[in-house]
């Protein structure tokens, strides 16, 4: 059931979109009914013949974009797993590219050497400048990327499979009113040599899903709303923007979730995930940039400034030779426009072809 607010709403609500406000009971049962509809494990997908024939019967392409920064150790176990199963033996997939962020070690001469092409990010629409980070690296390989669906995976995953990429297609190939997917999985905390069963995705567990059940409850059945494994309609991932750093998942989920609905999400079961954990002091800063990232959506929603005065310097603290001091570092994602009104993207997808005079 859907009812007005009971008392007064002292954000102003856009007049083309009255401002409505679910019962809880109906709110919950919404969710429910997702969950239960919209989740999927990879192994319901692992028929790659099968996802050929609804690709090729639906005229589509499809990109898989790897962001890198400093991933020696994994991008070339990453990229071949990918080539040889998606590409080579079924052909899932158009392209791979490798959109790296200035690495400084071999990361990207072994993804060459895999047979993959790679792309810094700072010289892509080189014009609009290079801002550090994840989400920048992604706004930036929409230009790049040529598929109609567009599949982007974190490249330290050391337990790297096909389901990583197969899985998260599945639903945009076997269901239209499905334009963006989330992975998600089992996150054992790597601790040294020792690999715990639980304790990985503790911004997830600490930060993004109390966000979300508190403010956007709607999206309250995201496993992992942050995850870096995801996939989506270029048509949907173009008109939505992109922050540039540790926001880009959960700002893309909201923005998605805002325009689209909730029905045109789904998330994946991928199995269990193993990468290179960080340390909680960085994980402080990343919770920190996320968090702006949820108020930011919660006061456009509601017309109301939330982030603009706050303040985006965060005092870290640190411990070392038994002293404690204090570092200030300021932390806050840029937001990229949506890439469709970008003059040079549009000319680049719209530019007609040029007539064969052979």
């Amino acid at each position: 059931m859907v009812v007005k607010a009971a008392g007064p709403v002292t954000a102003i609500p856009d007049p083309e979109r009255p401002f409505r406000v679910e019962s809880r009971a109906a709110a919950a049962e919404r969710v429910d009914r997702w969950f239960a509809e919209n989740t999927f494990h990879s192994k319901e997908f692992s028929d790659l013949r099968r996802l050929v024939d609804l690709k090729q019967r639906q005229g589509v392409t499809i990109s898989l974009g790897l962001p890198t920064l400093n991933e020696q150790a994994t991008i070339g176990k990453v990229v071949r797993t990918f080539k040889n199963a998606l590409m080579d033996r079924i052909p899932l997939l158009d392209e791979i590219v490798v959109i790296d962020s200035g690495s400084s070690d071999r990361t990207g001469s072994i993804a060459e050497r895999a047979g993959v092409t790679v792309v810094q990010h700072g010289d892509i629409l080189a014009r609009y400048g290079a801002f550090q980070g994840k989400g920048e690296a992604l706004w930036k390989s929409l230009y790049m990327l040529k598929g109609d669906l567009i599949c982007w995976v974190d490249t330290d995953i050391s337990n790297i499979a096909p389901k990583f990429v197969y899985g998260l297609l599945g639903p945009l190939l076997t269901d239209p009113q499905i334009h963006y997917v989330k992975g998600f999985y089992r996150r054992p905390l790597k601790y040294g040599a020792e690999l715990m069963a639980q304790g990985g995705g503790r911004v997830t567990e600490l930060a993004a899903r109390p966000l979300l059940n508190l403010f956007f409850p709607e999206l309250s059945g995201l496993v992992q709303p942050l995850s870096g494994e995801y996939a989506g309609r270029r048509s949907v991932l173009e008109s939505v923007p992109f922050f540039t750093g540790y926001g880009v998942e959960l700002g893309l989920l909201l923005a998605i979730s805002e325009a689209y609905g909730l029905r045109s999400i789904a998330q994946v079961d991928l199995g269990m995930r193993v990468h290179r954990n960080q340390t909680l002091f960085d994980l402080s800063k990343m919770a920190f940039a996320i968090i702006q990232v949820g108020l930011k959506h919660l006061g456009d929603r509601h017309r109301i400034h939330l982030v603009e005065e706050v303040n985006k310097t965060m005092k870290l603290i640190h411990y070392e030779d038994e002293r404690y001091w204090i570092e200030q570092k300021e932390i806050e994602d840029q937001e990229r426009p949506p890439m469709n009104s970008v003059p040079e993207y549009f000319l680049a997808r719209h530019r007609a072809p040029v007539p064969n005079e052979g």
